[in-house]
């Protein structure tokens, strides 16, 4: 049958409502940690080392399990664990309160994440074609952005009528969290569309993919890399928004609006990027990214914030699933998961950069100075996309 084409095997919808019902867990958590952690005790110093250490714990296991998972020929194994730590870490937030126990709950949290997202990726690559993958990753990323969008929602109410109650928000987290993991257990891993032969490559060093990898691969992941350098947290558009005298409210109904667009749009886009191609995808939402952070700083009415979320969640939606698809496209398939993990990886030690630099020129001219800085990179960003030459099919 023709279905290949079209149709989203029962797999690549199970993976997607995992997605969705781990980030309705951590997005409920997402808007409220700083304010938890500062109310029992932790300066800003140690929130920003906390979560470098953190983000840094996830870079690394990201390509180093992705890598073992092709040798190993398996996936849902990672998949379960990935889930499953992530899972309890959500529960022992709301145990103790001393730093080493946060510490550990925290990068359990993020090494969570490191274990599962190869292995998760190629998962999906593996039940997708090259004429429908764009598609593919863009579902999963439409149902993940949606648990975005419901996570904080449930955590505005919970604390709108509970304010304070921090552990036991944490509590209710860990109820989506354990429904994703019991679902990867309905998953089929299909081991007969895993490849016989075992990667190429003598070890498991994390980043032993590169000097493996084809030069497109090459190519497109450093456009990639390159934009993250450019592509600082959100947390600074949220700052923006407070620099300019918006509300809370405002700033975090923003937010929920930027997801909910960011899921709406971003099957559709996928979709078109089969149709049209993952490059001139991709550099369309290069061109909305420049647009949105050009309008950041000058949103001094909430319609504008909103207008230049709007533009911000488009921008997402055409890039963030695209280019997990577009890589997947240029790797051996008994190399997706090493293929994948090595650029998330790699994703996750760049934005670290990044945000160091973004505070940086924060501190030292002005927060619209960052946001014209990332405008700015992005337009040699979309240079270096526009010349870079398309692969034949």
């Amino acid at each position: 049958m023709s279905d290949k084409k079209t149709i989203l095997t029962r797999n690549i919808i199970l993976l997607s409502l995992v997605s969705l019902f781990n980030d309705i867990s951590s997005e409920m958590l997402i808007p409220i940690l700083p304010v938890y952690l500062s109310a029992i005790g932790f300066t800003a110093v140690y929130i920003g080392l906390l979560e470098g250490c953190a983000e840094a714990v996830s870079g690394l296991s990201k390509a180093y399990f992705g890598r073992l998972s092709d040798r190993l020929l398996n996936r849902l194994s990672f998949v379960r664990t990935g889930y499953a730590m992530s899972a309890i870490s959500k529960s022992m937030l709301a145990l103790f309160t001393f730093p080493l126990w946060i510490f550990t709950a925290r990068t359990m949290d993020r090494f969570g994440t490191g274990v599962r997202t190869g292995a998760r990726d190629a998962l999906l690559a593996d039940e997708s074609t090259p004429v429908n993958r764009g598609k593919v990753f863009g579902f999963n990323k439409a149902l993940d952005t949606t648990g975005a969008s419901i996570g904080p929602v449930i955590a505005l109410v919970y604390l709108f009528y509970h304010p304070g109650d921090y552990k036991m928000l944490f509590l209710i987290a860990f109820a989506p969290a354990v429904i994703a993991v019991c679902l990867t257990f309905i998953v089929k891993e299909r081991t007969a569309r895993l490849i016989k032969e075992k990667p190429a490559g003598k070890s498991f060093r994390p980043f032993s993919y590169w000097k493996l990898s084809s030069t497109d691969y090459k190519k497109i992941t450093i456009g990639f890399l390159l934009f993250a350098l450019f592509n600082s947290s959100d947390a600074f558009i949220f700052l923006i928004g407070k620099q300019l005298h918006l509300t809370d409210t405002t700033v975090l109904s923003a937010y929920i609006f930027y997801n909910i667009i960011f899921a709406a749009f971003a099957f559709p886009l996928g979709h078109l990027a089969d149709k049209i191609g993952m490059k001139t995808t991709y550099i369309i939402g290069i061109v909305l990214f420049c647009t949105a952070y050009f309008i950041f700083p000058v949103s001094h009415s909430p319609v504008i914030f909103f207008v230049a979320f709007f533009i911000y969640g488009i921008y997402a939606a055409s890039t963030d699933g695209i280019s997990k698809a577009w890589i997947s496209h240029h790797c051996q398939p008994s190399d997706k998961a090493s293929a994948l993990g090595f650029y998330s990886a790699m994703q996750s030690i760049i934005i670290l950069v990044s945000n160091i630099l973004a505070g940086f020129l924060w501190a030292s001219f002005s927060p619209a100075m960052l946001f014209y800085f990332s405008s700015g990179g992005s337009v040699l960003v979309l240079i270096y996309f526009l010349f870079l030459k398309r692969k034949n099919a």
